[in-house]
């Protein structure tokens, strides 16, 4: 049995699920989310809750079971208080700016670097531009972009220059004492 699976997802005040045959709805104050899901998974609303069962007990419907109510509780989490994601830039010279709907990062390559922001994403920038702030109703869309710009300029382990999660510790080497 799966242990997240069996679990059900509380609905909050003023967001409200709607299921499908092979679809399920969210909507809540910040948006609306949609979700495909496996005919060996039953979805169920009653009381302020959703319940995910499955229909048989092969591992496929076992993997889905857990997949789907996790799914669910992100997007009821999503669509009621949004996700955000930070990233710290850390370097000489290093700064970012958001320019329309492109986010200009210039980050010790000869020219800027320009990342286009995705619908659905809101994307600040703080602290004189050392601060970027990714926020969104749907989880995987705001770790996706946190992610690519990231990928940008990783930090190093020497001075720790780069773009690195908020809540991230880089492990930092010490390098050449010149000592013999």
């Amino acid at each position: 049995m799966s242990r997240i699976g069996m679990r059900p997802v509380a609905i909050p005040q003023g967001v409200k699920v709607t299921v499908e045959p092979t679809v399920f709805h969210v909507e809540g104050p910040k948006g609306r989310l949609s979700q495909e899901y496996r005919p060996d998974i039953a979805i169920a609303v009653k009381n302020g809750e959703a319940v995910v069962e499955r229909k048989n007990d092969s591992k496929q419907a076992k993997a889905y079971h857990g997949l789907y109510r996790s799914l669910l509780n992100s997007m009821v989490t999503g669509v009621s208080q949004g996700f955000k994601r930070a990233l710290v830039i850390n370097g000489v010279g290093y700064r970012a700016e958001v320019q329309g709907n492109f986010l200009v990062l210039s980050i010790g390559y000869s020219t800027d670097v320009v990342a286009v922001i995705p619908d659905g994403l809101k994307v600040s920038v703080e602290q004189n531009g050392q601060k970027v702030v990714i926020e969104g109703i749907d989880l995987a869309k705001v770790g996706k972009f946190a992610s690519e710009v990231r990928s940008l300029r990783e930090p190093e382990p020497y001075k720790g220059k780069g773009i690195r999660y908020e809540e991230e510790k880089i492990r930092r080497k010490v390098g050449k004492t010149g000592v013999k």
